[in-house]
């Protein structure tokens, strides 16, 4: 990180993190319980100290310049290794906890397990907030950039630095439409070839392990679209004759909005889900406590 001969003290540091957090003043002033001036003046003094600019403004909102993004990792990093530094040793006050964790995942995790981490979070740390970054159609080291604190579901990382946890392997199941044609009578992989596919692809993809499955038995289903979302995937099955996928331990959701689930009639990989982190959040202990509530919620579904 490059400094002026002025330094750059530790509260600085943290002010500097709000602020490429937020990118807003009155929203870093908030989160560090400051009035907005004194946020102003302490991002004077963080411009002068680094030699940049650090936000500029952009229409109504601001944005971070490049030098800014550059750090930005590492600010987090300083940051999070000193809060632990000074934490006492294995205990966290969650009670004070002031923090925003980022969870990178597909949006079914947000759309199936959001309230409940919500609602954990507003027991436990009223001062925590969580934001939910979804899967992007590019593929970026988010953790490893400090963009996302803990990422949630099928870990395909190569990053060798990036710790992993497997919680369970779960299944691809169906969906249709409640009345639809392949809820009566046995569904054969024919039947279930002949139908019409919706897949969920945040690329835009129109295969899948599906069509690798009915390959081997000298099938070929149609695939009409992709959906770039779950939940919009969902709205399409719902007013439509067209076949989905969905996984296993959210089938009470989707039933409880209308669809209906059955079993796929191939052999279908599993998908193995868990949890990443990069390792500078190992041994914080808010982040142990993130990743508890996540762990905790998953397998609690997993046992029900």
């Amino acid at each position: 990180m490059r400094v002026t001969q002025s330094g750059m003290d530790l509260n600085l540091l943290t002010a500097l993190d709000a602020l490429l957090e937020e990118c807003s003043v009155s929203g870093a002033a908030q989160r560090m319980h400051l009035s907005e001036p004194a946020m102003s003046r302490t991002l004077g003094r963080i411009r002068k100290a680094l030699g940049d600019p650090v936000l500029v403004r952009a229409g109504r909102s601001m944005v971070p310049t490049p030098h800014a993004l550059a750090i930005r990792a590492e600010v987090r990093t300083i940051v999070e290794r000193a809060t632990t530094l000074f934490a006492a040793a294995g205990d966290v006050n969650l009670g004070t906890l002031s923090r925003t964790f980022t969870v990178w995942s597909h949006d079914a995790f947000a759309a199936a397990w959001g309230a409940q981490l919500f609602a954990r979070a507003a027991r436990e740390a009223p001062g925590v907030r969580l934001k939910f970054l979804a899967e992007s159609h590019v593929d970026t080291p988010a953790l490893r950039e400090g963009v996302a604190d803990l990422e949630v579901g099928v870990i395909d990382t190569t990053s060798p630095e990036v710790l992993t946890e497997h919680l369970f392997e779960d299944r691809m199941v169906a969906c249709v439409r409640a009345g639809h044609p392949l809820l009566r009578g046995r569904c054969t992989p024919e039947r279930f070839a002949a139908a019409e596919h919706l897949i969920v692809s945040r690329r835009g993809r129109m295969h899948g392990p599906v069509d690798a499955a009915l390959a081997e038995l000298g099938l070929e289903r149609r695939v009409v679209g992709a959906a770039p979302t779950f939940p919009s995937s969902l709205f399409i099955l719902g007013a439509s004759d067209l076949v989905g996928l969905v996984a296993g331990q959210i089938t009470s959701m989707v039933e409880g909005m209308g669809l209906r689930t059955f079993e796929v009639p191939l052999e279908l990989p599993g998908l193995p889900m868990g949890l990443a982190w990069h390792p500078r959040n190992d041994a914080d202990l808010g982040h142990a406590w993130l990743r508890q509530c996540v762990r905790d919620v998953l397998l609690e579904t997993l046992a029900g």
